[in-house]
């Protein structure tokens, strides 16, 4: 059998798109996962998966054993702490295979047509780490800031979802959504879409990677990516799969989720600080 760090019970989440309305899917998806975790022998592998402890406190535990995290994570913000696993495939608009992309959203009745429209406006993002929400949008707009600033204010809302209710509440006027939680909230919660529109694509990336922790061994690390294959090819998880728009899961060279970087390094080449991350500090 094979262990992975201390002896407790592992920690495991899903939590990216861990919507309320398919939050059986997910556990689904989880319950074969663990199955064949325990099958390819690893140890103390939850029955349930972690939905009280943070997941970025789970990462940084050293019980972690399954997760999904942002490429942003994966390669800057929790670069020593996480290592890839896989990459699942999404059938959502936006998406190719096992990369992905964000939306552009401003309001229906807004007047802009070009990302350079949007210079003094006020912007959300999700949060400080996000590639969807954060850094895509930070390298769309930092060659074009005067004087390090380009919006009118950037708050920050903590969810893709609460930046989509802000900008229909006139709160703020562009976020940047990642376009599987788009897909969702379209078949799930349409309600949530209303009075907003896409201005913009962006480039597409690897997707948000299924992880574990960084000081997994490589042989257990293979074994968990078999085991992953394995059930994400099971019929027990076919329903769940379609109700979570995934199609497929791929292991990708590590240098895939180099753009997320480049995109990063574009607002550090611009001394754009205005929204916050991770290279760009805001002083």
């Amino acid at each position: 059998m094979i262990g992975f760090n201390g002896t407790s019970q592992a920690l495991a989440s899903l939590p990216w798109y861990d919507l309320q309305e398919i939050r059986h899917p997910t556990d689904v998806l989880w319950f074969e996962l663990a199955k064949q975790f325990r099958r390819a022998g690893l140890l103390n592998v939850p029955g349930y998966l972690n939905r009280r402890v943070a997941y970025e406190k789970q990462w940084t535990s050293q019980d972690f054993l399954f997760g999904q995290a942002c490429g942003y994570d994966v390669r800057i913000s929790y670069a020593d702490q996480l290592q890839v696993v896989a990459t699942p495939c999404y059938n959502a608009l936006g998406c190719n295979g096992s990369n992905y992309s964000s939306f552009v959203i401003v309001r229906d009745d807004s007047r802009f047509v070009r990302i350079e429209d949007l210079r003094g406006t006020r912007c959300v993002i999700n949060t400080p780490t996000s590639h969807s929400g954060m850094n895509v949008l930070r390298a769309l707009v930092a060659p074009l800031h005067c004087n390090g600033r380009f919006f009118s204010v950037v708050r920050m809302s903590g969810s893709h979802e609460r930046s989509l209710q802000m900008i229909q509440q006139r709160e703020v006027d562009v976020a940047a959504i990642d376009c599987v939680t788009y897909a969702l909230l379209a078949k799930h919660r349409p309600s949530e879409l209303f009075g907003s529109r896409v201005l913009h694509r962006t480039e597409r990336v690897p997707a948000p990677p299924y992880v574990t922790a960084a000081s997994t061994p490589p042989e257990t690390l293979a074994r968990m990516r078999e085991a992953v294959f394995c059930a994400l090819n099971h019929s027990s998880v076919t329903a769940a799969k379609e109700a979570l728009l995934l199609s497929d899961v791929e292991v990708l060279p590590d240098e895939a989720y180099v753009p997320i970087e480049s995109l990063e390094s574009v607002a550090h080449n611009h001394n754009y600080c205005e929204i916050p991350g991770q290279l760009v500090e805001t002083g």
